[in-house]
């Protein structure tokens, strides 16, 4: 009975052969979901990090297996990436691997995630700069917010801005501050899943002189936080910035018409 039950699962992840080489498909069919496990996504040069009794299977399904991003795979020349919300790092893989000549920089508030991330992203090297930082409108000083939100999982963790006198865990940077630290004059790609934090950025005057040398972007709003709904200050944002608009699983997909 155990063998026929590894036997069909082994089965449904070799469909996805395309994603996911048949090596890895065996381990993660055979895979008891609590330890740690190492498999290697199709068209990437190593493996990667999936913990035990975490969310990473399920943001590694939506992003090697569902290929959520692969709508952005007609994108002109990418030079310059920046994925806010990086978690674990495997969007931020699927995007060096996808554009070999992208450089990205990776921002993630949750230390846990970021050691993850830090050993996922290792092997592409230069290529990547990492901050254990979160996305805000302006500096200050966040905190991991302690409530749980959704399903309290470790794709879902929240910042917020400290009171006056409380200490915080990571700084906030901008956006626009991540563009003129890369020395570049537009932002190929931003990828943003920061949990309703969006509502923060995109809420802020300031974002539109990033926006108008951002060439595409692609985000997961939240409409569910006490930041607000994201959804009407994104578009709010943008009105005037002549992206086109298209949908992929749960994204929102903005490029340049």
């Amino acid at each position: 009975m155990l063998a026929a039950k590894l036997k069909a699962k082994y089965i449904k992840y070799c469909q996805f052969s395309t994603a996911v080489d048949r090596i890895s498909a065996l381990r993660l069919a055979l895979w008891n979901g609590q330890t740690d496990i190492r498999v290697r996504p199709k068209g990437t040069s190593a493996a990667v990090l999936i913990r035990g009794n975490s969310s990473d299977v399920d943001v590694f399904g939506q992003i090697f297996i569902q290929n959520e991003y692969g709508c952005l795979l007609g994108t002109n020349t990418v030079d310059l990436v920046i994925d806010a919300g990086a978690n674990v790092g495997y969007s931020s893989v699927y995007f060096l691997s996808r554009f070999p000549s992208c450089q990205l920089v990776a921002i993630e508030p949750d230390p846990a995630n970021f050691a993850a991330l830090r050993e996922n992203l290792a092997p592409y090297g230069a290529r990547a700069t990492l901050h254990n930082c979160g996305i805000w409108s302006r500096p200050a000083q966040l905190a991991i917010e302690s409530s749980l939100y959704r399903d309290g999982r470790e794709w879902t963790r929240q910042v917020r801005e400290c009171e006056p006198g409380e200490r915080g865990d990571v700084t906030a940077i901008t956006i626009g501050e991540l563009l003129r630290q890369s020395g570049r004059e537009r932002l190929s790609l931003l990828k943003m899943d920061i949990e309703g934090a969006e509502a923060v950025v995109f809420a802020d005057a300031a974002c539109q002189e990033w926006l108008k040398r951002t060439d595409a972007v692609a985000i997961e709003l939240h409409d569910d936080t006490s930041f607000g709904e994201a959804s009407n200050l994104f578009h709010a944002a943008i009105r005037d910035q002549h992206f086109q608009i298209s949908h992929s699983g749960e994204l929102t997909i903005c490029r340049r018409s």
